[in-house]
């Protein structure tokens, strides 16, 4: 917990949803590892958006069952 407080911390979060309107640096997702970087978006650990634009994810199947969820910003 963090500082002895009974509740958890609440910044390891998604930050935005999809369909929705993001400037260029904002903070898309910070400290989740199972949505990775896709077009416009940097980052490791915090993800940011390079360019304006709306957030759109996508899905790539890897192997059989298993598949791995990107973040995209398609530019306006």
């Amino acid at each position: 917990m963090a500082g002895g407080k009974s509740t958890p911390k609440k910044d390891k979060k998604l930050k935005v949803s999809g369909g929705s309107m993001v400037k260029a640096g904002q903070i898309l997702i910070r400290g989740l590892d199972t949505v990775k970087a896709g077009q416009n978006v940097r980052g490791r650990g915090t993800l940011f958006a390079l360019c304006n634009g709306r957030i759109a994810f996508t899905k790539k199947k890897i192997g059989r069952t298993a598949a791995k969820m990107y973040i995209n910003v398609i530019p306006a």
